[in-house]
């Protein structure tokens, strides 16, 4: 059993609106419904939403349209806006998790609101993390080929490999299918994590550094990748890879909307 976090706080400037809950699946279904049907699948018995104060009556309504969450699931909702100092960009992916770190009592996995993993991916990951110790974590990591938009560019967090063992991990911006600098088969990051509760106290003191140094910037983030390597560095986080075959869908732009749901529904 474990928690499934799923960040859905974000502004979604680019696509003009609340992504995570445009209507992508065959039955209208959203990106976070599938995460939370394929973590469930896996073993998830709870969920902590996070959420922006404006959009969580939106995300309840969401659910309760579509027939509502499953009974079997314990649900909790985390304003990530409440936690650490008022500016209107939310503070980051790591600081989003460390808003949940009250929701969250044992091992959990991390997943963007408005991505589709697939459910190979979450069963390969909750597998593999069934042996984790406190100072470790799992990244499930997708084949770069296989995350890549038919048009335009993206960042992708490429992951240098060894053996199962994350060595390192740099945000590249600019990849498309035309001018990709890299393997088909190069591993990246699509921020489908696994931790032990222990890394929240890592996380903690992180932001407080990160608040020390960025405090006073009006954009300036604390990433989950950042903080990950930055525990890494010290030797405090060991990072396994699994990998997946799946093939990453999400939307950047509204553009990107009806694409998304060709692929859904060739699932």
């Amino acid at each position: 059993m474990f928690t499934l976090v799923v960040m859905a706080a974000g502004l979604g400037s680019r696509f003009g609106g609340t992504k995570q809950l445009a209507q992508v699946g065959p039955n209208g279904e959203a990106f976070l419904d599938f995460a939370i049907a394929d973590a469930r699948a896996a073993g998830a018995n709870r969920v902590v939403l996070i959420v922006r104060s404006d959009i969580e009556a939106d995300v309840q309504r969401h659910f309760e349209t579509s027939g509502g969450l499953p009974t079997d699931l314990d649900v909790a909702y985390v304003r990530q806006d409440e936690h650490g100092p008022s500016r209107p960009k939310p503070w980051g992916t790591a600081h989003a998790v460390l808003s949940a770190s009250e929701a969250v009592t044992g091992p959990f996995v991390v997943c963007n609101a408005d991505d589709y993993y697939g459910p190979t991916a979450y069963a390969a990951l909750t597998q593999a993390m069934q042996t984790m110790a406190d100072n470790e974590g799992w990244l499930c990591g997708y084949h770069l080929d296989r995350t890549l938009p038919a048009e335009g560019t993206v960042t992708r967090g490429v992951c240098q490999v060894e053996g199962d063992r994350l060595v390192g991990i740099v945000e590249q911006e600019g990849i498309s299918r035309a001018d990709n600098a890299f393997s088909e088969n190069t591993i990246v990051s699509m921020n489908l994590w696994a931790f032990s509760p222990a890394f929240l106290d890592a996380l903690r003191d992180g932001f407080t550094r990160f608040l020390d140094e960025h405090g006073d910037s009006p954009s300036a983030e604390y990433l989950l990748p950042t903080a990950v390597a930055s525990e890494m560095e010290k030797g405090a986080l060991t990072v396994r890879v699994v990998t997946t075959d799946e093939t990453w869908i999400g939307v950047t732009n509204p553009d990107d909307l009806e694409i998304a749901r060709t692929a859904l529904r060739s699932r």
